[in-house]
């Protein structure tokens, strides 16, 4: 927007030169000087058209206050009358003067192409008003329709042998028109006639794949897959067979009480997946081969963006199904529409099946609402390939979560917040200029551009002057744009808009990133959709106050999983000291053993993790890998055998994600376990495609201590209550002035500076649809030895035996005076020199006190906040006991069989 910019008075010295310099070059002008009649006329001119527009602008704000959404659906109605008008006169003849005018114009204009013009208005305004928000891409196919009618217009004109305007105006009407004739004539002159007509016909291919949005190599793939298809449908004598089919003895069907359906599986490679998994077939060494490592790809973000005006929805009626989709490989059509808040209608406990012996004849029985989801993957594209289960595992539907509300661009609170920074920025005489904004669902972001020699200084100062003329407390700057030249003021939207986790796990940017562990966060500033991968974090720590949305990013999360991921890609660990929070999810195939809720449980859970950390460490060390995908892959390819010698059967390792609901609870329990555990994790597992979720409520220094956020380097921060809390998570300020409910700020390694984002929300229904659906498909295989350590450990150790009562004073007084000396013992707790040394002995061994010194007193290791809990293991009720090591049974506890 202009505006009126201030500078400092010049010197008289300069006021002087520039007065003489002046009236000369006003004597200049007065000599150029039009006529006064001609300046008469221009100010006669002027005052009409201020007195216009001020009478205009008084009735009201006028078109401004008109929504975005709106003006595009006028421009559609527009183009519908348009295409009614010259219908009425191209097809039908109807004759009015009207009619004459809009033949002449049309006709005149495109020649022969007049009778296709009402067609592509019509689907043109059917585009707009279909799919407003998608600017960027209506842009595309009208240029693209525009180009393709030139071109056309021009080859039909040089097949009309070049009608001049000396065949008058019906000869250029019954050929290419006026574009034909501008486009025709000159390059059939140029060039000749038939690489004239070869030139057109290759730039109109080139307007087909812009209104396509597809690139010449994907047309071709497209058409050689067509093609194929094609001569497999007549490859046998001229018979037409069905490609749908497998090439297995008898359909299956779904079979229930009244009701037999046939399921065609997919075609392609999804049918050659699906036989690699009846058949239990390993893929050819060429399709899995090693030729790529994980470590050959240099850098990888973990968060993927994708804007708005580019994103388009797959629409689970397939219209903009992208070329990436996933064909399923049941072809069941879902008739159940959503809207019902209630969860689908399914029973949660079906009858027991018998485990057939051929898969291919395999009957299933399946509930009177319940049908085979459109997409799925048997074989994911990412870096999980195929997986021992011999039974096909379909993933649920996208249809089963909720679409959200369209996404506005624009509304009248946006101009209206324009206005006053403007107001303040000329008010304080600062040199700059507001020139845009990009409204995300909850925030929009104002650009404020400065002018020469004007410091950034000037606009964070006027954060408390901002907010009081936008009338809004929560009010950041971002100084400046990550990847502009701009300042940013992020401004609460008095309409907010609820992010749809359906809507992002539909777009095209969840679409492309097929990685199981990929998760849906939500949408940023800009209205781009956020997705993220959590192998590539590849450890994250969610914070937040009570209220701010922590709890609903964990259920996107999981839930995302669940969408997304087969339990043979992923397997979940999930610690929920709150006890209600993930109880949601008990039973689902996924998890590797039931949602623990004991702290102490979870402690000697983190401590099965390291141990299989370990355990993948020593097989990938053992054949030769550096990651945990190159050993599947070769374990897929037939390259890893067992040892001579060995009965053990190789097989591949999926992802294990543990997440962590509430740190707090554990630190409180069993802080230095706790904190060994996830530094061991923290540091190692990621080549063991091990991945760890922290969260917490409570961002404090002694809950998430510098060991922690050294080696956990993607954060995701919602509303903090302080500034030292904000500081404890980002490391920065800006948390403290998020506005709840899902609005987070998120830092994914490797960005310098934390991306605001609104958190996708996914209701309970949708939940329990998704968890109905995976307990559907298969049953879960608990591990038995994640928590086995905290079901023996209870009994006092052997070496203490009747000493309990005495060790447990020695500890308290060790602990609180912070001296480790035996002399103490023997005077405060009136004891003799042996038993004193045996109890300071029974301390090193559980690393409460150090090594002896000689005649120092030894070290103390455990803080008298940690005293409760030191002496509830010291009982046997905290789990195994301080430094104890694992025993040889718990270390051979495998993930594979042997």
């Amino acid at each position: 927007m202009a505006q009126t910019r201030q500078s400092r008075p010049a010197p008289r010295t300069q006021q002087a030169k520039r007065s003489s310099s002046s009236s000369s070059r006003s004597t200049a002008q007065a000599k150029r000087r039009p006529p006064a009649l001609l300046r008469g006329i221009a100010a006669i001119g002027r005052g009409t058209s201020n007195a216009l527009g001020s009478g205009v602008r008084s009735i009201g704000h006028g078109a401004r206050d008109v929504p975005p959404a709106v003006r595009r659906d006028g421009i559609a109605i527009t183009l519908v009358i348009l295409a009614i008008l010259i219908a009425a006169r191209e097809w039908f003849q109807l004759p009015s003067w009207a009619g004459t005018g809009i033949h002449w114009v049309v006709a005149g204009l495109f020649g022969l192409l007049a009778y296709g013009v009402p067609v592509v208005l019509g689907i043109i305004a059917v585009r707009l008003m279909r799919a407003p928000q998608e600017e960027g891409t209506n842009h595309r196919i009208t240029l693209g329709a525009l180009l393709l009618a030139i071109m056309v217009d021009g080859i039909i004109h040089i097949a009309k042998d070049q009608p001049g305007p000396t065949d008058g105006a019906q000869g250029l009407q019954d050929a290419g028109g006026v574009l034909g004739f501008l486009i025709g004539t000159p390059l059939a002159m140029l060039v000749t006639v038939p690489l004239a007509i070869v030139v057109l016909v290759l730039v109109a291919l080139l307007a087909v794949l812009i209104i396509f949005g597809v690139s010449m190599r994907e047309a071709a793939a497209w058409v050689g897959e067509v093609a194929s298809k094609v001569r497999a449908d007549h490859g046998d004598g001229g018979e037409s067979t069905d490609s749908d089919e497998l090439d297995l003895p008898e359909h299956r069907t779904l079979e229930r009480p009244g009701d037999t359906k046939v399921i065609k599986p997919a075609k392609g490679r999804a049918k050659r997946m699906l036989d690699r998994a009846i058949h239990g077939e390993q893929p050819a060494a060429e399709e899995d081969s090693l030729d790529a490592y994980e470590a050959d790809e240099a850098f990888a973000q973990a968060a993927s963006v994708e804007r708005t005006e580019f994103d388009d929805i797959i629409d689970p009626d397939g219209a903009h199904a992208p070329a990436t989709e996933v064909i399923s490989p049941y072809a069941v059509e879902e008739d159940a529409p959503w809207g019902d808040p209630e969860p689908a209608p399914w029973d949660p406990e079906p009858e027991p099946q018998q485990a057939p012996q051929d898969v291919a004849t395999q009957l299933i029985e399946v509930q009177e609402d319940v049908h085979a989801p459109e997409a799925t993957h048997l074989v994911p594209e990412g870096e999980q390939g195929v997986l021992e289960n011999s039974l096909p595992y379909v993933l649920p539907s996208l249809e089963i979560l909720a679409k959200g509300a369209p996404h506005k661009e624009r509304s009248a609170a946006n101009d209206r917040v324009v206005a006053s920074l403007t107001n303040v920025l000329e008010q304080f005489g600062v040199d700059a200029e507001v020139t845009g904004f990009t409204r995300g669902p909850t925030v929009t972001r104002y650009e404020v551009e400065l002018g020469a020699g004007v410091k950034v200084e000037k606009i964070t100062q006027l954060s408390k002057n901002i907010a009081y003329a936008v009338a809004s407390a929560d009010v950041r700057i971002l100084s400046p744009i990550p990847g502009k030249s701009a300042i940013g003021i992020e401004i609460p939207n008095v309409d907010r808009e609820t992010v749809a986790l359906g809507d992002v796990l539909r777009s095209q940017v969840a679409a492309r990133n097929d990685h199981p562990m990929a998760i849906g966060i939500g949408k940023d500033v800009e209205g781009g959709y956020v997705m993220a991968n959590l192998a590539k974090m590849p450890h994250l720590l969610v914070a937040g106050a009570t209220g701010a949305g922590k709890s609903s990013f964990v259920n996107s999360m999981i839930t995302s999983i669940l969408m997304r991921a087969t339990p043979n890609e992923v397997r979940m660990v999930l610690v929920d000291p709150k006890r209600v929070e993930l109880t949601i999810y008990e039973g689902i195939p996924h998890l590797i053993t039931p949602i623990i809720t004991d702290p102490k449980k979870a402690a000697q859970a983190l401590e099965w993790v390291v141990k299989e950390m370990d355990m993948r460490y020593d097989d990938l060390a053992l054949f030769g890998y550096k990651h945990i995908d190159d050993f599947n892959k070769g374990v897929r390819a037939g390259k890893v055998k067992p040892l001579p010698g060995s009965e053990r059967k190789i097989k591949t390792y999926p992802y294990l994600l543990v997440i962590v609901d509430e740190l707090a609870d554990l630190m409180m329990v069993a802080p230095r376990d706790v904190e060994e555990s996830i530094q061991r994790i923290t540091q190692l597992a990621r080549a063991a495609g091990i991945h760890l979720v922290l969260a917490t409520q409570r961002p404090s220094v002694d809950i998430i201590t510098g060991t922690i956020k050294a080696n956990v380097p993607s954060r995701l921060a919602f509303a903090t209550s302080s500034l030292a809390d904000s500081r404890v998570v980002l490391d920065t300020p800006g948390a403290e002035k998020l506005i709840g409910q899902g609005d987070a700020l998120f830092l994914p390694m490797g960005e310098s500076k934390p991306m605001r984002a609104q958190g996708s929300w996914v209701s309970e229904s949708e939940i329990h649809a998704a968890v109905e659906h995976a307990k559907r498909q298969a049953d879960p295989e608990y591990r038995e030895d994640v928590v086995q350590a905290t079901t023996t450990a209870g009994a006092v150790a052997e070496d203490i035996g009747d000493d309990l009562e005495d060790l447990l004073q020695a500890a308290e007084l060790v602990i609180t005076t912070q001296l480790g000396s035996t002399s103490m013992l023997q005077r405060k707790l009136k004891m003799g020199f042996a038993k004193a040394g045996r109890l300071m002995d029974l301390l090193e061994t559980r690393e409460i006190v150090g090594p002896s010194q000689g005649s120092k007193a030894r070290d103390v290791l455990v803080t008298p906040d940690d005293l409760a809990s030191t002496l509830a293991v010291l009982r046997g009720d905290g789990g195994a006991t301080v430094g104890s090591t694992p025993t040889p049974e718990a270390e051979d506890e495998e993930w594979v069989e042997s």
